[in-house]
């Protein structure tokens, strides 16, 4: 099914995106396996990781924007590698400045480099300062209902909930919290982190995620383009799934053929 011809879009800080994957730019071969898969994904939001990925930072260097030019994607500057506050902001203030004062960002305030898990006291702290500067910023958090609302309240204009560890590929480990999320959501709460294959990428939009966002679990497979592939139908399939209703499950057996009139 197509999204587009079924007109239901993704809307982040005004704007509609007829794809609900974002995918990230990171551990590829090369620009050119990038762009092959991320068009394969069908996304159109592309997340970079300043401190890491050249889009003119170096102008002697290879640059992402070669291969996603701002006139195709819409490119979502994220903080990968910060742990303050303080570094959050200040990466995110260069990268508008890079992109010609483009407001949409992806926040990440991490705790320690072991788990990369979200340090929320920092992100809090980033996300109202980015906020009050008019930054539009989707925000990578902990699977807390309380913290997400708090978020919410600040003003970010998406929640990003981890399913599990970045890059574990381990999917999603507490879909209840998820879902307590989801249900007082005000704004799109998109998974972010731990998927691992497509099944895992549906499940998450079968549980009312507006969207998913993964780098590693097309990057890392062996062949990232067909997984690319994949997880673009699987986010299709989710969110039909979703919009369907999925039917009661029962504790006893129900025919799939009517009993009424049975030859005897």
């Amino acid at each position: 099914m197509n999204a587009i011809v079924e007109n239901d879009f993704l809307t982040i800080a005004g704007r509609q995106y007829a794809s609900r994957l974002l995918v990230g730019s990171g551990k590829y071969r090369d620009l050119a396996q990038t762009r092959d898969a991320t068009l394969a994904a069908g996304a159109e939001i592309v997340t970079v990781a300043i401190r890491r990925v050249n889009i003119g930072q170096d102008p002697n260097a290879p640059s992402l924007l070669d291969v996603l030019p701002l006139e195709e994607f819409t490119i979502l500057p994220n903080t990968a590698g910060c742990y303050t506050a303080k570094d959050a902001i200040y990466t995110l203030q260069m990268a508008r400045e890079l992109l010609g004062g483009r407001k949409l960002v992806k926040l990440e305030v991490l705790g320690d480099e072991k788990t990369l898990f979200p340090q929320m006291p920092e992100t809090l702290k980033a996300a109202e300062v980015l906020v009050r500067d008019g930054f539009d910023v989707m925000v990578y958090c902990s699977d807390d209902p309380v913290q997400a609302r708090i978020l919410q309240e600040i003003g970010c204009v998406a929640v990003m909930p981890l399913a599990s560890l970045i890059g574990s590929g381990m999917g999603i480990l507490n879909p209840w919290n998820l879902s307590l999320i989801i249900e007082q959501a005000t704004v799109p709460v998109l998974v972010d982190a731990g998927v691992g294959t497509a099944s895992d990428a549906a499940i998450a939009m079968e549980l009312g995620c507006d969207g998913v966002l993964m780098n590693t679990a097309i990057a890392a497979a062996h062949d990232p383009v067909r997984m690319a592939r994949a997880m673009r139908h699987a986010v299709i399939a989710g969110r039909e799934a979703c919009r369907a209703g999925r039917m009661p499950k029962r504790f006893a057996a129900s025919p799939s053929s009517p009993v009424q009139g049975m030859v005897t």
